[in-house]
């Protein structure tokens, strides 16, 4: 394939908050061990839940650069995002670009969900003067975006992008076309999600879309194994700083890898299943290797989407036959150990998939036994596994029918 002719994009910054962890070398280390952070949840409300097991974030340290008192007027959806944010931000350097020059971009699939149940409950229990006049202003979904725009006092675009749990690798890919055209020259992208609510988990349990293993949460979250019940529900938020290579180099910065490749593509199909043949998802992925002006034989292993549910790990594994061959590349799910943050999803996995690649380790899937008879896939799993350098390839896909796909080069 032709190679690139547009900027090179570099990856200089990383930010987490997560079940895991909230460095990346807490999160790199409890990933790459196969742990699972899944637990029982403690709120009382879920004790007549049908499900009551998530992965939460790790407790928060008290003293971190969001002020306790500014943090109480957050949802914790954007908490989180302001967190990562700026500990990405902190990572490259600080980069500070001329007026005008910045971007952020925030992925988030449904906004201020903690907030919205509290305030709907008080409503129903004390009436309208109980409702909070910051309720619309805590629980808009561009909330994140605008914390971290107020905090960094960047004035350039501050966008959301809501794809469900495609959306922050949709964000990552939106960044990387800002730089490309010259319309920005430092990009703060990413995703956060704080779904773990008794409502929430009410409706994705009646769906039957989540996991029911409570007398087991450790061992619930099971991408691709004959085994598996569903999705556990994680939350969290994940950020990374973009900006062009040569302008990282003038600052002196050794990036940790080149964004090389985005793709996405719709199913055009269903609202929740995606296509069984998992033709949206190939065409995301040639997609992304072709931006990259890769072939399937330069990537040394993939970020699956693999959430755990029957329809999306059959359909994506059909999908990755497709593209790689039977057995054709190294596959490993984050989700097993940290469980489907949603919306923040796609981001938090590209930095797992940037780790794996520099240090040529592919994480076992946590959870992962045997691989359901069918699906032609080189799981990796009970541990972790040496890989020779080259591309990493992260998979997100959405309810909607929405697919994205990243692609990574070492440098």
């Amino acid at each position: 394939m032709a190679p690139h002719t547009r900027p090179p994009i570099a990856v200089t910054g990383l930010g987490v908050v997560s079940p895991a962890g909230h460095t990346v070398q807490e999160f790199w280390h409890t990933v790459a061990s196969g742990r699972s952070t899944a637990t029982t949840l403690s709120d009382p409300a879920l004790a007549r839940h049908r499900v009551r097991l998530g992965c939460p974030v790790a407790p928060l340290p008290a003293d971190g650069p969001v002020p306790a008192k500014d943090a109480r007027r957050l949802d914790p959806f954007a908490h989180y995002a302001t967190l990562a944010a700026l500990a990405a931000h902190h990572d490259a350097g600080s980069p500070e670009p001329g007026p005008g020059r910045s971007a952020i971009v925030v992925g988030n699939a449904v906004g201020g969900r903690t907030t919205s149940d509290r305030e709907s409950a008080l409503y129903t229990e004390h009436g309208p003067l109980r409702v909070s006049p910051l309720m619309p202003l805590v629980t808009m979904p561009n909330a994140a975006a605008a914390q971290i725009a107020m905090r960094l006092q960047w004035s350039g675009p501050a966008l959301t992008i809501a794809t469900t749990c495609a959306s922050s690798a949709d964000a990552i890919g939106h960044a990387a076309l800002l730089l490309e055209s010259g319309r920005a020259d430092v990009v703060v992208a990413g995703g956060c999600e704080a779904t773990l609510t008794p409502v929430t988990l009410a409706a994705f349990g009646n769906l039957g879309a989540h996991s029911l293993r409570n007398d087991d949460p450790a061992r619930a979250s099971r991408p691709f194994d004959t085994d598996r019940d569903g999705f556990v529900m994680g939350e969290g938020a994940g950020f990374l700083v973009l900006e062009r290579l040569d302008d990282a180099r003038a600052r002196a910065r050794t990036p940790y890898a080149l964004l090389a490749g985005y793709g996405s593509s719709s199913d055009a199909y269903h609202l929740s299943n995606p296509r069984p043949d998992g033709a949206g998802a190939v065409a995301a992925m040639r997609a992304a290797l072709a931006d990259a002006g890769l072939s399937p034989a330069d990537i040394a292993h993939v970020n699956a989407h693999g959430t755990s549910t029957v329809h999306n790990d059959r359909a994506e594994a059909a999908a990755l036959a497709t593209v790689f061959g039977p057995h054709g590349v190294p596959v490993t799910s984050t989700k097993g150990a940290i469980g489907h943050l949603i919306g923040a999803a796609g981001a938090v996995e590209l930095i797992a998939a940037i780790e794996a690649m520099n240090t040529r380790t592919v994480p076992p899937t946590a959870n992962h036994e045997k691989t359901e008879e069918g699906l032609d896939l080189d799981v990796v799993h009970t541990a972790a596994r040496p890989i020779p350098s080259g591309a990493a390839l992260s998979n997100s896909f959405g309810f909607g029918g929405h697919n994205s796909t990243l692609v990574v080069t070492p440098l």
